[in-house]
């Protein structure tokens, strides 16, 4: 059995905040993959499902962030399961809007949510980490992490979302580049092989005008003779020179 905790706080208030990724990505899980409906136990919101043929259990605690550790290591001590059977969906100031990458251990790197968990069960478990981006200073990151994602986020949060649901069974099974590649189909399709040539004015010059075959010319006229203005006697002189 393995555990996917997804990370958040409770709540419709902080529901589209860009710290509740975790519990967004969780959601499309349960809802893909025909889990059961979610109940309260671990001081949580769990469902329970299957991933291919690994057992599953979602969790969503709702102690709030800076205390998510306990609700996970309640639910690990219930199963009798090591830190290494928990995965960890959580919002990644540390990457790009849109990324997503895999890991197993490490730090916490100052997030709270992870922060909790290192106190209660250790740092040997898995996460998901999905870049937000920075808020750009310090002193701001909590409020942009308190903040509800723009509408101009909404197309590569889908993306997101999806894909980490459909690359869902891959992690279960252990095997996190199929997981990714699944990610990467949903924020970054392969283009088509096919090269379509530019339209005109996008970058394509004009073909070259055809040479134009010139027509015949009249011969120039020459010179014609003019009217004769001699006189007969000038006439009849010419005749015998």
């Amino acid at each position: 059995m393995q555990i996917f905790v997804g990370l958040g706080n409770p709540g419709a208030k902080y529901a589209r905040n860009r710290h509740n990724i975790g519990f967004m990505v969780l959601d499309r899980i349960a809802e893909d993959h025909g889990f059961g409906p979610w109940k309260a136990k671990f001081q949580g919101q769990i469902a329970e499902g299957r991933l291919g043929s690994e057992r599953v259990l979602l969790l969503k605690p709702e102690t709030f962030m800076n205390r998510s550790g306990q609700s996970v290591g309640e639910a690990l001590r219930f199963y009798k399961l090591e830190p290494g059977d928990v995965t960890v969906f959580h919002d990644e100031l540390d990457l790009a809007p849109g990324k997503v990458r895999v890991k197993q251990g490490g730090g916490h790197a100052g997030h709270n949510g992870l922060r909790s968990l290192h106190g209660h069960i250790g740092e040997a478990y898995g996460r998901v980490r999905l870049g937000i981006g920075h808020p750009g200073h310090k002193d701001r990151v909590a409020a942009y992490v308190l903040h509800d994602f723009a509408k101009a986020d909404e197309g590569w949060l889908d993306d997101v979302i999806r894909g980490a649901s459909d690359g869902a069974a891959a992690l279960a099974a252990g095997d996190g580049g199929r997981f990714m590649n699944a990610v990467a189909l949903r924020t970054a399709p392969p283009r088509s092989s096919k090269t379509k040539l530019p339209e005109r004015g996008a970058g394509r010059p004009d073909p070259a005008p055809e040479p134009q075959a010139r027509e015949p010319q009249a011969p120039e006229p020459q010179n014609a003779p003019g009217p004769d203005t001699r006189s007969p006697m000038q006439k009849l002189v010419d005749k015998f020179r």
